[in-house]
């Protein structure tokens, strides 16, 4: 047996799919590994990320299979679980087999590795539909947009593109917390992101307004309640209590 050891990022675990293909290594017996946890007479190949060969297997996803369901792979490498990896490679091995080149990526959900690819993605999605929703800008005194997240999935890459286009004309910062990356807009100009150890955490200084706004904001919303009518379970539904400290309402 063949185990590619991954990082947690899209690029290492292409760049490992390409390998297995390069290196004609039977799918049977490659495994690609999150982790260090040693396997018994395995091969262990560390992987470097190589952003020529991501590209390669990018272009190879898109144009066998189209963007939908390339976007669903990349869905389900965002989410952190630790068995994402062996899961896409086999369901891209699968998909690229010419007995089953035919018809959508996720298709076959029969099969469990396709299962579980398909069912990581739907989660990430449930995610970034969420953030899409809950995340706050906050004005800075330098008048740029600030919004701090702490997701469970890597999903900055999913939510920039939304925001934007809702917020051409604003230069507006998203930072998750948990993984120390900023997307970063100029306004009137495309996004892109920052990280890396050189990159500090930013420290808030709220221009005037913006702490005005805040106060009105909260106060709205405690009058619009009605005492009789509270819920707190349904409200836990509705904006889970991972997400309120990341809320001006609730803060």
């Amino acid at each position: 047996m063949t185990v590619y050891r991954c990082e947690d990022s899209l690029e290492s675990i292409f760049t490992a799919i390409y390998l297995s293909y390069e290196e004609n290594r039977e799918a049977k017996d490659t495994f690609l590994s999150l982790n260090e946890d040693p396997i018994l007479f395995a091969e262990d190949v560390p992987v470097k990320p190589d952003q020529e060969k991501t590209l390669k297997v990018m272009r190879t996803l898109k144009r066998r299979f189209g963007e939908e369901d390339y976007l669903t792979v990349c869905m389900a490498l965002a989410t952190p679980d630790e068995d994402k990896a062996q899961a896409v490679y086999r369901t891209v091995v699968r998909g690229l087999d010419e007995r089953y080149a035919r018809g959508h990526l996720f298709d076959n959900l029969t099969d469990d590795n396709i299962m579980k690819a398909f069912s990581l993605a739907r989660y990430a999605d449930r995610e970034i539909g969420h953030l899409k929703q809950f995340v706050r800008f906050q004005e800075l005194e330098n008048g740029v947009l600030f919004s701090r997240i702490g997701p469970k999935c890597n999903a900055i890459t999913f939510i920039m593109p939304h925001f934007a286009d809702r917020l051409p004309i604003e230069n507006f910062v998203i930072y998750d917390e948990k993984r120390g990356i900023f997307g970063v807009h100029p306004a009137g100009k495309q996004w892109y992101l920052l990280s890396g150890e050189e990159v500090e955490e930013p420290r808030l200084n709220l221009s005037k307004e913006e702490k005005q706004y805040q106060e009105l904001f909260r106060h709205f919303c405690k009058t619009i309640a009605i005492k009789e009518r509270r819920n707190l379970k349904l409200q836990r539904n509705m904006a889970p209590l991972r997400f309120r400290e990341y809320m001006v309402e609730f803060g």
